[in-house]
C-alpha cells in the first residue's frame, strides 16, 4: 500500500539525507483581488442548466464556504469540484448580486 505522502524514496545512502517536501501554501486572495467569472453551463448535464463560479485563487475550504453560502442563499443543491462552484438552475444574476455584494470582481460570461 503506498503512502499518499509518499515521494517514491525508499532507500538512501546519504547519511545526511534528509526528506523535504516542497509544500506550497496556498492564501486565499481578498475578494477584491479575487477575478470571478458566472456562467451558465449546460454541456454533459442531460439539458440541464448549471450556474457555475469559475476563477476562485485561495484555499479549497475557503472555496467550499462560499460554495454553502451561494447555494443556501439560492435554496438549491450543488457542489465545489476541481475549484468551480456548481449551483443547479439559472442563477446568474442571483450569483452576481450576492458576490457583488460581498465585495468580489464578478463578471458574467455567455450573455
Amino acid at each position: 500500500m503506498k503512502n499518499k505522502n509518499s515521494t517514491g524514496i525508499v532507500y538512501s545512502t546519504n547519511p545526511n539525507f534528509k526528506l523535504h517536501e516542497d509544500k506550497e501554501v496556498v492564501k486565499t486572495l481578498p475578494p477584491q483581488q479575487q477575478h470571478l467569472i458566472v456562467l451558465l453551463d449546460k454541456k454533459q448535464r442531460a439539458g440541464k442548466a448549471v450556474t457555475l463560479v469559475t476563477g476562485f485563487v485561495g484555499k479549497n475550504s475557503d472555496l467550499q464556504d462560499l460554495g454553502k453560502f451561494l447555494k443556501t442563499k439560492c435554496g438549491v443543491g450543488g457542489s465545489v469540484k476541481d475549484g468551480e462552484i456548481i449551483i443547479q438552475g439559472d442563477f446568474r444574476q442571483k450569483v452576481l448580486q450576492m458576490l457583488t455584494d460581498k465585495e468580489y470582481k464578478v463578471k458574467i460570461s455567455g450573455i
